[in-house]
């Protein structure tokens, strides 16, 4: 029923956006373009629609996809939950359906692997220090790239006066002041989730006080987030809508979808001119770069395709009888991700919990999103995060390796972030379907390792870029993190016994249970539960030349071979804290400036290397 009703709201508003992919064509025929981009999310949009400006630059953008913004729920920022189970069998067509490899810290589950779409605060000062550090490029200093964070977004700041008096938000508007602002709408839902405003006080009572904002350099502390919502009409701003439905029909690039890049050409010198992509129509043609090719195709699959075309592991192209170009046995290790679980409780409250089970609530719900612009189905569900460093009582009783492990994170990276999620959680199988239908509303909170010291991978599952790849996140699998986690489990049950949340609860907790006391009984209901916030990062990795297992260097040009670069979380040297999507930008806005002269961790790499790429030439 939600699923219907949300359908109509999307219908609803799709006049109020121009058709999505203006430049689309179907590759019938070989084709010859000044650089070729495969992959239209994040990064990939970015940076194909900043280097043809001025029409300076010829370029192809493949997305295996279809547009989908309008024509289905992802506009829907409600709606952001439906495609995301733990379930396997959970997936939407706008999904690839990657499933992990039997997870030993999730107690043997294969789990479905959605995306995250949301912002939620960019890093610390001290992270992109420590990156610039690592790959030695001063440019990646937090004062240095900056302006990058600033580049992709226009910032509308929360509407007082339809946001509820309790629910105001904290922002520093010079943290997204760049001038005429970019792209990608960035602001705060008119309707603030009731649960948000009780966990914010719970946060209080257990010590994570308010801080004003998260896109400063400072992540420690509680406040509302922004999200990528327009707030023009309370729908998505995606890099869809931001990128590619805003550039000029008179723009150089040409955008095939439903297409499939297969392979990146190399000449004898081993230098990339061109992907060998397959359409709709069955047909394999080759789409020549003259200048570059930059995979832009995510953490699984930009290094899946690099390994596919020659580029990976010895042992593995071998095995896979793949010509070797650049035997670089880092592609498709050292990946790093953001696990989380989340005990919840009956709650006096109106919550997600009867938008999925209420038609009647949903559909005025709808209604009321149609002639107002807001209400439930406006809001992204989590609108509320906390962040700290595990505190004396706690970190006391952890070994001293863990202690060790933790103490390699700079200084202002904060250990545990905190999310309000407003529904029951469980093992997020499938958070539409699952919800409790006894009557009663129920709330979480979710506790997210973000200083992760177990390290995952991605390998071939067979030469056929069809076959998805074997996806291990390895998830607990280091002692470090499950001391880690049972000490946010324990965070948020404080949170929830607080005298400050205690008006709105129902009872005891729901689940686990208060009957989950011991260490051993709260990690072994953590590997039942556990699920992954979708940033799997860092299987490309950016690094020096002296370092056999870095991908690509700072310029995000990869090593062993020429006019290849990678631009996407994948290329990061490490997974910072807060979220991913505008590191990314920054980084493609960068690049383009060294090329030409893209927000939080994607937008800034994006950023960063569109203007790198663009000065470059």
């Amino acid at each position: 029923m939600l699923l219907q009703s949300i359908t109509s709201l999307t219908i609803y508003f799709s006049g109020v956006a121009a058709n999505a992919f203006k430049h689309q064509a179907i590759p019938l025929v070989d084709e010859t373009y000044d650089y070729v981009v495969v992959g239209a999310g994040t990064g990939g949009s970015a940076i194909a629609t900043r280097l043809p400006q001025n029409n300076r630059f010829r370029v192809a953008l493949v997305e295996a996809g279809e547009h989908y913004e309008l024509e289905s729920l992802a506009a829907v920022p409600a709606a952001d939950v439906l495609p995301v189970g733990s379930d396997p069998k959970t997936k939407s067509f706008i999904d690839w359906g990657f499933v992990t490899t039997s997870q030993s810290g999730a107690n043997g589950r294969h789990i479905h692997y959605a995306r995250g779409k949301c912002l939620g605060g960019s890093p610390t000062r001290e992270s992109m220090n420590q990156w610039a550090t690592i790959v030695k490029d001063s440019s990646y200093e937090f004062d240095s790239v900056l302006p990058f964070y600033k580049k992709s977004v226009d910032f509308t700041p929360p509407n007082a006066q339809l946001r509820a008096l309790n629910a105001t938000a904290g922002y520093d508007a010079s943290a997204y002041t760049s001038g005429d602002g970019g792209p990608l709408e960035v602001s705060y839902s008119n309707f603030a989730n009731p649960f948000s405003s009780w966990m914010k006080l719970g946060m209080q009572a257990i010590g994570i006080s308010e801080t004003q904002d998260f896109n400063t350099g400072s992540l420690i502390g509680a406040q509302y987030c922004a999200s990528t919502i327009d707030p023009s009409t309370e729908l998505r701003s995606s890099s869809e809508t931001a990128f590619i439905q805003s550039t000029s029909p008179l723009s150089s690039i040409t955008i095939y979808t439903g297409t499939l890049a297969e392979k990146i050409i190399f000449d004898k010198h081993k230098k990339a001119t061109g992907v060998r992509v397959k359409g709709l129509l069955g047909n394999a043609v080759t789409l020549s770069a003259q200048r570059e090719v930059i995979i832009s195709a995510g953490a699984f699959q930009s290094p899946q395709l690099l390994m596919l075309s020659g580029i990976g592991p010895l042992d593995t192209l071998k095995e896979h009888d793949i010509e070797v170009i650049a035997d670089r046995p880092g592609v498709g290790q050292n990946m790093w991700d953001h696990p989380f679980f989340a005990p919840s409780y009956r709650v006096q409250l109106t919550t997600f919990t009867k938008l999925a089970n209420i038609f009647l609530y949903t559909t005025i719900q709808l209604i009321n999103a149609v002639l107002t612009k807001t209400g439930t189905v406006t809001n992204p569900i989590a609108d509320f995060l906390g962040w700290e460093k595990i505190p004396k009582s706690l970190r006391a009783l952890f070994p001293q390796s863990t202690k060790d492990s933790l103490a390699l994170f700079p200084s202002d990276w904060p250990e545990a972030e905190y999310i309000s999620a407003p529904a029951y959680i469980g093992n997020l199988s499938n958070p539409f379907r699952d919800q409790p239908k006894d009557g009663h509303e129920y709330s979480s909170i979710l506790g997210v390792l973000i200083t992760p010291s177990s390290r995952g991978n991605i390998t071939l599952k067979s030469a056929d870029i069809t076959d998805l790849p074997l996806i291990n996140p390895n998830w607990l699998d280091d002692p470090a993190d499950q001391n880690l986690a049972v000490a946010i489990f324990k965070r948020t049950r404080e949170a929830f016994q607080s005298e400050a949340m205690a008006p709105i609860l129902i009872g005891e907790e729901y689940n686990p249970g208060l009957q989950v006391q011991s260490d051993a009984q709260i990690l072994e209901w953590i590997k039942n539960n556990v699920m992954t916030l979708w940033h799997a990062a860092c299987t490309c990795k950016m690094g020096t030349a002296d370092d056999p297992m870095a991908v690509v260097d700072s310029r995000a040009r990869v090593f062993g071979v020429q006019g290849l670069r990678v631009v996407d979380a994948s290329a990061f040297p490490f997974l910072p804290p807060g979220h991913p999507q505008s590191v990314v930008c920054q980084f493609l806005i960068t690049l383009i400036s060294f090329c030409l002269l893209l927000t939080t961790s994607i937008d800034m790499l994006a950023e960063k290397i569109a203007a790198d790429i663009i000065e470059g030439s």
